[in-house]
């Protein structure tokens, strides 16, 4: 016989607002109620001159209160938008796990059936492969987000081409969605070398390359372009065309588990590190990065910024 665990409700959010509410405006009452009742008795008020000193420290005590009323609301709002975020994140993770799992299983059935032509032989072990590398680069983002987390990164500086790093990252996520060659055009010097922790370079580069991807309609077009900025900025802008950010989102979707709450992110995979990885390495290495978009269904535009220190070569296009 099987014992089901109750399965915990959801908490609103809505209860610990109106509580905090009820009790500010109870506060307020009070607060009010005393001054007009002192101002009011005015035998008392001449009989004890201390009544204005406890006015006074009555109005201290009842701010304190209400300032740790509405401290205790906030945070608990926090705890429970933090709990359903990490629900939903196990959730994601859980689905995350599944579907490349499944898949290889399938492939490794299909495999021991005899009578497989060669071509089909390839074809199999080159969606394993996929799934292997999916399920790598789903475990690097955990990884990455727990070390962030925990301040356990640490950068290894060096001067890298990050003309080279794109190209590369291109290359990997064309082949990861298995692209046509100009679905991702990029336009760029030649050679850019910049000072710069090229592990984690890599790391924010193929992330927002995959998502420009993922939440774009097939076949994806997006538009990578790099160019100096004024006081020694560096600019990556990376353009797709795809399911588009509502402006209330635009900041919200670098917090820790967070995905924009709609049908069309829902159909596809994630868990919400992505770009709170990027949001975190590039806080790291002295960059920032943020996200425009006219809306939904008008596509997303990143754009990252780097620090000085930045040596180019003569500009061409690619």
């Amino acid at each position: 016989m099987m014992l089901r665990m109750p399965r915990a409700s959801n908490r609103s959010i809505s209860v610990p607002i109106v509580l905090s509410s009820i009790a500010v405006l109870l506060t307020v009452a009070m607060l009010v109620g005393w001054i007009l009742v002192i101002r009011e008795n005015q035998s008392l008020t001449r009989a004890f001159w201390g009544n204005y000193w406890l006015l006074a420290a009555g109005i201290v005590s009842l701010a304190v209160v209400m300032c740790v009323v509405v401290l205790f609301s906030v945070s608990l709002v926090g705890e429970i938008l933090e709990g359903r975020r990490q629900q939903t994140f196990i959730d994601s993770v859980t689905h995350e796990l599944k579907s490349p799992l499944a898949s290889i299983r399938l492939c490794l059935d299909t495999l021991e059936r005899k009578g497989l032509s060669d071509s089909q032989r390839i074809e199999l072990r080159r969606m394993m492969r996929t799934d292997v590398e999916r399920l790598s680069v789903f475990v690097d983002d955990i990884l990455e987000a727990s070390r962030i987390a925990h301040g356990r990164h640490a950068q290894m500086w060096s001067v890298v081409d990050l003309r080279r790093l794109l190209d590369e990252a291109i290359a990997q996520i064309r082949g990861r969605y298995s692209l046509e060659e100009g679905s991702i055009q990029l336009s760029a010097p030649p050679r850019v070398e910049i000072s710069t922790d090229p592990t984690a370079m890599d790391t924010i580069l193929k992330n927002v390359l995959d998502n420009a991807v993922k939440y774009s309609p097939s076949p994806p077009r997006v538009e990578v372009a790099m160019r100096q900025l004024g006081s020694g900025l560096l600019e990556i802008s990376v353009r797709d065309h795809g399911i588009g950010v509502e402006r209330s989102q635009l900041k919200r979707i670098f917090k820790r588990f967070h995905r924009v709450p709609s049908a069309a992110v829902n159909e596809r995979s994630g868990t919400g590190l992505g770009l709170y990885v990027v949001a975190r390495l590039l806080r790291n290495l002295g960059g920032s990065i943020r996200a425009e978009s006219a809306g939904l269904e008008q596509g997303t535009t990143m754009y990252i910024r780097l620090p000085s220190g930045v040596s180019t070569v003569e500009a061409s296009t690619s």
